[in-house]
């Protein structure tokens, strides 16, 4: 199948462009404190970022609407403040504190927000691929035009059960989005070395699932790719895959080292593609925003963040009996 061209990217507002900037940047300030807290042993397990992937969860969010849902694997902390929850109750959680969104009881892979539609965070490698079907299956189920964003790696891309969902959302026709967040190097391979056909959207072709490749260090060509996916959804025309290129700058984890690429590759990807420094020099450049503008929104970004870590340091821990807690739904018989 011939690569298709992704979306052109659409006009936008000054203000929108502000929105995405302050937006991104939230994400890589909260990171990057993520990372000091992780350092200084107050955040324990695994901990992985999202830094130089922004672009792609911001885009995406910007053609969603209420009611829209998403499920993503355990790089999720971004994804969790582009829907709009609370950075406070994010890294409470990461610090497994009783403020935090499952009372500091799960950590970033077991992280959920019913009110935002926010499904989590997974651990297992693509076990959120197939959840995600069912997600949007129970739209289609209830009549609704709400699509559904199921975001997962270019290492989960070559699991079975990614291939098992591409296929009964097809036979269904579900309002699934598949999002492969293509950083290149899965938990540490890349994938030149992994995949023998690199082109991951294009392997929907054999369940008949259109889809295309974005660049993901680009806000505004993946709010048109995001756009298009959704119309497509919405329409009733079942599923659409979206590739999107994008760049971790660190390793998989914190505790990787990140020793199979070259510290001069980072750099340069930091230096030529970095999402966030390309809205910021199409704010000054555009004249959409002043110097002075732009340290207003890193002022109060900082402030945000700061916030959060101090919320997180302040909330005590889960007490005891909270490990009873919240194990079975609620099974009280229904009266009539």
């Amino acid at each position: 199948m011939a690569a298709r061209k992704a979306a052109k990217k659409p006009n936008v507002s000054a203000e929108e462009l502000k929105t995405y900037y302050r937006d991104m940047l939230l994400i890589r300030r909260f990171e990057e404190k993520a990372g000091q807290l992780y350092g200084m042993g107050l955040i324990g397990g695994f901990c992985h970022l999202y830094i130089g992937q922004e672009a792609v969860v911001v885009g995406l969010e910007a053609a969603a609407k209420e009611g829209d849902k998403r499920i993503t694997s355990y790089r999720d902390h971004g994804h969790m403040l582009a829907c709009g929850m609370d950075p406070k109750g994010v890294m409470a959680e990461l610090t497994g504190r009783e403020g935090g969104y499952s009372k500091g009881k799960g950590g970033s892979m077991h992280m959920f927000s019913k009110e935002k539609h926010f499904y989590g965070g997974h651990g297992i490698v693509a076990a959120q691929v197939p959840l995600g079907a069912g997600l949007a299956f129970s739209d289609m189920y209830k009549g609704n035009d709400n699509v559904t964003f199921t975001y997962f790696g270019d290492g989960a891309a070559n699991q079975g059960q990614v291939y098992e969902a591409y296929n009964m959302a097809e036979l269904w026709m579900l309002p699934c989005i598949f999002v492969i967040e293509n950083n290149q190097y899965a938990m540490g391979t890349s994938t030149k070395r992994s995949t023998k056909s690199p082109s991951y959207w294009e392997r929907g072709a054999a369940y008949g699932i259109p889809g295309e490749e974005v660049d993901g260090m680009d806000v505004l060509a993946v709010k048109a790719a995001g756009q298009k996916a959704v119309e497509h959804c919405r329409a009733g025309k079942g599923p659409y895959i979206l590739e999107i290129k994008t760049y971790r700058y660190r390793g998989h984890s914190m505790s990787d080292p990140a020793k199979y690429r070259t510290r001069e590759e980072v750099q340069k990807m930091r230096d030529e593609r970095d999402p966030i420094e390309a809205v910021r020099s199409m704010l000054l450049t555009g004249k959409h925003a002043s110097e002075e503008d732009l340290k207003a929104i890193d002022k109060e970004i900082k402030d945000i963040v700061n916030a959060s870590a101090e919320f997180a340091k302040e909330s005590p821990e889960p007490a005891l009996d909270e490990l009873w807690t919240d194990i079975y739904a609620d099974m009280a018989p229904q009266t009539a």
